[in-house]
C-alpha cells in the first residue's frame, strides 16, 4: 500500500487556507471600505491578514499580485508603461444652461425617431479618469486617460485605493473594463494640507490636481499614505448586454454586487424629460456643498446601450452624453485689510480680511492672496471691491477687482498694496529665494512667530505628543523668555510654570510627566518634530530608515541624501543646510543631552552576509515582494539606496528592471545580482 506524502498534503492544506483567507479578506475589505458595514473588528481583520502574510511567506509559489497583502507593494518605477485603450477615452461636450440641454435632447430624439428615450443623470466627479481592466476577475491594468488613445498603466498605485477591488466578487464577469474617477475626499485633502503646513511645505491647491499628481508618484507607499477614493461612471456596454443588462443605470447598480462602490443617495437618477434633467441639476447645484468630494457638474447620458450605439460618437465626444457644468462660485465684497502671517519656517503669507459675504453655503471673511506676485498682479488697494471664488479651492481666493467700483484715481485714492520688506513679527529683513514665490523672514532663531510655530509643531500629536501645552501657554513661555527653541522645553521646571495663567499644580505635574515620556518617542518622529523645511512624516521615516541616527543625518552630503529612496534635491538641500547651521546643531545637541531618541532602534539582524554593501533594489521578484526584498537587504547588514551611483556596490535586479538603471549599472561596472543568487547569498 502506498502512503500519501504528508508534506504534499500539508502543502495542499496551506494553499487551500491561503485561497480561503484571500477570499474572506477581500469580502471584509468590501464590507468595510465600500459598504461601511464591517462585520468583524479591526483586531480580527489584522489577525487574518497576519496569518495570510505568514502563509504566503512560507509558500512563495502561491504569490498573487492581487492578494490583500499586496495592496501596497512599495514598488518604485522610473516610468509607467504606455498602453493603448481598447476604446478611446473621449471627452464630453459641455453645456451651461437649460436651453443647451434641451437642444441636445432634441437632437438625440431626432436621431431616434418614434422611440422612448431615457436619460440617466450622474455626478461629474472632479478627479482623474481611470480605466480598470479585469481578467479572470483580477485587476490587471489601470490606465489613465492620457491623450484619449493611449494611457499610462498606474495599476501599482491604484491598487492602494481600498475602494478599488483587486478581485471581483463572485457573480462578476470574468473579463471586464470599467471606468471611473479617482478623487481626493475633502477631509483627507484637508488633513494632508494640515500636515504640509506643519512641515513648512507649500499646500496643495485643490483635490483634483493633487489626485492627478499622486497617481504619478513613483513610490506606491507614498500613494497609500494619501487616502484616495474611486467612483465608477462607465461599464463596458458589450459585456453588460452579454449578461442581459441593457441599461447603463442597471449596470452601475449591478457593479455594487461585484465589489465596487455604488452611487450614493440621489447621485444617479433616470428621467424621460428635460424638466427631470434640470430638476436633478437644481438639486445638486445646492446639495454638492454637503458632499465629501468635489463635483463640477453633472453628466447626462442616454440610458439604453442600443441607443448609445446607434447615436455613436464624434471625433472628440460621444453624441449620447453631455456634461452640464456648474458656474464657478463667486461673490463680490470689500477688501478691508491685508495681514501677513509668519509660519514656523519663516514663510510670510498674505491673507485678505473681507467684509463678510456668503459663498458656497458658508460665510467668508478671509481669502488667500498667496504671495507678492498675486498682490501685484491684482493691483490691490484697501477698500477695493473684489471678486472671491471658491471653486475647487479649500481657502477662498481673490480672483479679480471690480474696476468699475474701484477707487477713482486722484488725490484721495489709496496707494497700491506693496508686499512688506520687513517681517511683521520681528522687523527682520525678508528674503525671496530665487525660483520660489514666497518671502521668508531670515531671523530663524529669534523671530517670535517662528519660535512659537516650531514649538507648537514639536509638541504636536504626530511629533513628540506633549500634552498640557496650548498655544496660549506656548506664547506666554516665549514672551517670558523661557522658551527660545524646542530644546528649552526639557529645561522647564515647576517653579517657572506655576506662575503662568491656567497652570495649577496638577497641570504642571502632568506637563512635566508628558515631557519626560516624550523622550521615548521613536527617532523618525523626533526627526519630523524638528520642523526641517520640506521634511514631513513620510520623508522623516525615509531619512530615519536609511541613515539611522542624528550623527549620520548631520554628516550626510546633498549627494548622499538625494541618493536615498524617495528624496529629491530640494529636500536634500534643506536637510543639509539645517544641519550646517551652528545654531540648529547646538539645539539638537541640547535635545540629545536631554535624552531624546537619537537613532533608530533596530531589531537584531538576521545575518551579516551583506555587511558593507550599498544596494539598489529594482524590478519584480518571483518569491518575494519588493518590500520583502528590501527588508532582507537591511536584515542582513546591507544599506538601501534609491538610485545608482558610483557608491552603489550591488543591484538586486528582478524582472522588468528599468532599462535606464540597467544601463547605468553596467556603465559603472556595478554587480547585478538576480533573485536566486541573492537568496543563496543571504541563506548561506
Amino acid at each position: 500500500m502506498l502512503w500519501p506524502d504528508l508534506r504534499y498534503l500539508h502543502c495542499m492544506d496551506a494553499l487551500q487556507r491561503i485561497d480561503a483567507l484571500r477570499a474572506e479578506l477581500h469580502a471584509h475589505n468590501h464590507k468595510y471600505y465600500v459598504l461601511a458595514e464591517p462585520s468583524i473588528s479591526d483586531r480580527e481583520f489584522d489577525a487574518l491578514l497576519e496569518e495570510l502574510t505568514q502563509l504566503e511567506a512560507a509558500h512563495p509559489e502561491a504569490y498573487d499580485a492581487n492578494s490583500p497583502t499586496q495592496r501596497v507593494g512599495g514598488d518604485l518605477t522610473d516610468k509607467f508603461e504606455k498602453v493603448p485603450h481598447r476604446h478611446a477615452m473621449l471627452s464630453l461636450s459641455n453645456s451651461y444652461n437649460a436651453e443647451e440641454v434641451a437642444q441636445w435632447a432634441e437632437r438625440v430624439q431626432a436621431s431616434l425617431p418614434g422611440e422612448d428615450v431615457e436619460f440617466v443623470m450622474e455626478l461629474k466627479y472632479d478627479g482623474v479618469a481611470i480605466s480598470l481592466w479585469y481578467e479572470e476577475r483580477a485587476l490587471v491594468r489601470a490606465l489613465t486617460r492620457g491623450d484619449g488613445a493611449v494611457g499610462e498603466d498606474v495599476r501599482t498605485n491604484v491598487a492602494t485605493i481600498r475602494t478599488v477591488p483587486l478581485k471581483l466578487l463572485p457573480g462578476a464577469p470574468a473579463a471586464l473594463e470599467i471606468r471611473g474617477e479617482i478623487f481626493f475626499p475633502w477631509d483627507a485633502f484637508n488633513a494632508l494640507n494640515a500636515l504640509r503646513r506643519e512641515s513648512g511645505e507649500q499646500e496643495f491647491a485643490n483635490p483634483r490636481n493633487t489626485a492627478a499628481g499622486t497617481l504619478k508618484l513613483q513610490d506606491s507607499r507614498l500613494v497609500a499614505d494619501r487616502p484616495l477614493d474611486c467612483m465608477l461612471y462607465n461599464v463596458d456596454g458589450g459585456a453588460m448586454q452579454a449578461l442581459g443588462i441593457d441599461r447603463h443605470s442597471e449596470a452601475v447598480e449591478r457593479t455594487g454586487t461585484w465589489g465596487f462602490k455604488p452611487p450614493q443617495g440621489r447621485s444617479l437618477e433616470v428621467t424621460t424629460s428635460v424638466d427631470g434633467i434640470m430638476a436633478f441639476v437644481a438639486h445638486w447645484d445646492k446639495a454638492r456643498h454637503n458632499l465629501n468630494f468635489a463635483i463640477d457638474g453633472i453628466v447626462i447620458k442616454v440610458n439604453r446601450y442600443n441607443h448609445q450605439k446607434r447615436l455613436g460618437n464624434t471625433a472628440k465626444s460621444p453624441r449620447w452624453a453631455l456634461a452640464y457644468k456648474f458656474e464657478t462660485e463667486r461673490a463680490r465684497t470689500e477688501l478691508v485689510d491685508v495681514k501677513y502671517q509668519v509660519g514656523r519656517t519663516g514663510a510670510v503669507t498674505p491673507v485678505a480680511d473681507l467684509d463678510p459675504v456668503q459663498l458656497g453655503g458658508t460665510t467668508v471673511q478671509h481669502a488667500s492672496l498667496h504671495n507678492a506676485d498675486q498682490i501685484a498682479k491684482l493691483d490691490l488697494r484697501i477698500g477695493d471691491m473684489v471678486f472671491v471664488e471658491k471653486g475647487g479651492e479649500i481657502i477662498p481666493k481673490i480672483v479679480g477687482v471690480d474696476r468699475e467700483a474701484a477707487h477713482a484715481e486722484g488725490l484721495f485714492a489709496p496707494p497700491s498694496l506693496v508686499f512688506p520688506s520687513a517681517c511683521p513679527e520681528c522687523g527682520s529683513t525678508l528674503e525671496r529665494v530665487e525660483g520660489e514665490a514666497q518671502h521668508y523672514c531670515v531671523n530663524f532663531a529669534d523671530c517670535p512667530a517662528q519660535v512659537r510655530g516650531r514649538i507648537e509643531h514639536f509638541i504636536s500629536r504626530k511629533a513628540m505628543n506633549v500634552d498640557g501645552l496650548g498655544k496660549e501657554t506656548v506664547a506666554q513661555l516665549v514672551d517670558a523668555g523661557l522658551l527660545r527653541d524646542v530644546a528649552d522645553l526639557y529645561a522647564l521646571s515647576a517653579d517657572q510654570l506655576l506662575p503662568l495663567e491656567r497652570m495649577a499644580q496638577k497641570s504642571v505635574d502632568n506637563l512635566l510627566v508628558s515631557l519626560a515620556e516624550s523622550k521615548a518617542v521613536p527617532f523618525e518622529r523626533v526627526l519630523f518634530a524638528l520642523g526641517i523645511r520640506h521634511v514631513g512624516e513620510t520623508v522623516a521615516k525615509l531619512l530615519a530608515g536609511s541613515l539611522g541616527s542624528f550623527e549620520k543625518v548631520a554628516q550626510a552630503s546633498v549627494e548622499e541624501v538625494v541618493a536615498l529612496e524617495g528624496i529629491g534635491p530640494v529636500i536634500a538641500e534643506s536637510v543639509v543646510s539645517h544641519f550646517a547651521d551652528p545654531a540648529f546643531r547646538e539645539m539638537v545637541a541640547r535635545l540629545v543631552a536631554a535624552g531624546i531618541q537619537t537613532e533608530v532602534v533596530e531589531e537584531a539582524p538576521l545575518g551579516d552576509a551583506l555587511e558593507g554593501e550599498v544596494v539598489v533594489v529594482s524590478g519584480v521578484f518571483t518569491t518575494m515582494s519588493r518590500d520583502e526584498a528590501k527588508s532582507a537587504v537591511t536584515a542582513h547588514g546591507g544599506r538601501l539606496v534609491g538610485s545608482i551611483s558610483s557608491k552603489t556596490t550591488m543591484v538586486l535586479a528582478g524582472d522588468n528592471m528599468g532599462p535606464s538603471k540597467l544601463a547605468k549599472a553596467e556603465k559603472l561596472g556595478i554587480p547585478i545580482v538576480d533573485e536566486d543568487t541573492f537568496l543563496a547569498r543571504i541563506q548561506s
